[in-house]
């Protein structure tokens, strides 16, 4: 039963307050089509592995912190993750000149975390609207969409190119995500029609805007034991996961979303490591028909150290297992999150050089961040 707007409203914490964005239509994002990730891939593959390893890892760092990402452009990482929630004078020209600073002029991705409710990283650029459960309460599928395509404007127009977001886990708690509970309000529904259904139509209404959108967290943290920011956390089991909360990424899926975010929770009965470091998760992401980039969550996670891997001996076996781009965590500072960027590109290009993962996969991860960036290979 659909809950009153006043409701929502108190649940949210805050209204429908959209800033104004340019009227011009960017251009729709989507999964890659074949011809894409083959332009993508003759792209890189002359690239050095230093080259290919910068490009698949994400600099966290904070929305005022504007040199970081000029430098993290110049150095050639494939992407930066802003957090806070200041925007400096010079934060939208800095984002729109990053391809202009990076080797050779490659795009580079710029990555938010807007869901809605109390997850909206830079209001000032994005706007505020309610928390998803509070969406999937009072909205249709189609005033979903439009209230999408109309924050991803405003993302794009200030030149952030990736929201990670929608959260497809299913999970109908009434609660604020904390230490017990990564999800509740931050879930549309503890229904997995209607989770799919909703997440479905934010994810393509953040694409239809020009912004590429990403599922989370694969392969469902509904019900889950705890949060893996904090630590070690378990999913229900595989066979419970595949009669109902797989079904919003198979809707999104096969609605041709950008990217799949992993877990970094256990899932009995498939994984013995975070779902994020587990070959066996990666394939049942790509068996569902996922082309698109599939992207860690943060491997500075309590999750990950408490399964006895550090951000760089992760991010190697995440790139080994079939993920495409990782993203470090919060850093203490953002003199830490470049540090810790760097970190994982020389644990990258020694593994390489060690053969404990190979120059392949790591092409093809690149591959796949060059054609979710929807610019080198946009035609094919």
């Amino acid at each position: 039963m659909r809950w009153t707007v006043a409701v929502a409203m108190v649940m949210s914490g805050v209204g429908f307050v959209l800033p104004s964005a340019s009227s011009a239509a960017p251009s729709a994002v989507a999964a890659p089509s074949d011809a894409t990730l083959a332009c993508a891939r003759s792209v890189v593959a002359a690239w050095s592995v230093e080259a290919l390893s910068h490009e698949v890892v994400v600099v966290t760092t904070a929305s005022t912190s504007t040199a970081i990402m000029r430098e993290a452009a110049r150095e050639g990482f494939g992407g930066v993750l802003l957090l806070g929630t200041v925007v400096p004078s010079d934060l939208v020209t800095t984002l729109h000149s990053l391809p202009s600073l990076s080797p050779g002029h490659r795009p580079v991705s710029v990555l938010t975390d807007d869901e809605g409710g109390g997850v909206v990283r830079i209001p000032a650029l994005s706007g505020r609207w309610p928390w998803a459960q509070v969406m999937g309460a009072t909205m249709t599928t189609a005033a979903i969409t439009a209230l999408a395509t109309s924050v991803a404007r405003r993302l794009v127009a200030a030149g952030i190119t990736f929201d990670l977001a929608p959260v497809a886990d299913v999970d109908g708690r009434a609660q604020y995500p904390g230490p017990a509970n990564p999800d509740g309000f931050r879930s549309f529904s503890g229904q997995s029609a209607i989770a799919g259904a909703d997440a479905t139509a934010f994810a393509l209404g953040l694409q239809a805007g020009g912004e590429g959108a990403t599922l989370k967290h694969f392969p469902g943290l509904g019900g889950s034991t705890g949060n893996t920011d904090s630590g070690r956390a378990f999913t229900k089991p595989w066979s419970v996961l595949q009669r109902g909360d797989l079904l919003p990424f198979r809707l999104g899926v096969h609605a041709g979303v950008a990217s799949v975010m992993m877990s970094n929770a256990i899932v009995p009965g498939l994984t013995t490591v975070p779902a994020s470091l587990s070959a066996s998760a990666v394939n049942a992401l790509r068996a569902l028909g996922f082309r698109g980039l599939i992207v860690t969550d943060a491997l500075g996670a309590g999750a990950i150290s408490a399964s006895g891997f550090t951000p760089a001996t992760a991010a190697v076996r995440a790139i080994a297992v079939g993920d495409d781009q990782v993203l470090g965590g919060q850093p203490s500072s953002p003199q830490q999150g470049l540090r810790t960027a760097q970190s994982l590109v020389a644990a990258l290009v020694s593994a390489v050089a060690k053969h404990q993962l190979l120059l392949s996969r790591l092409r093809d991860a690149a591959a796949h961040v060059v054609a979710s960036q929807n610019l080198r290979c946009q035609n094919g």
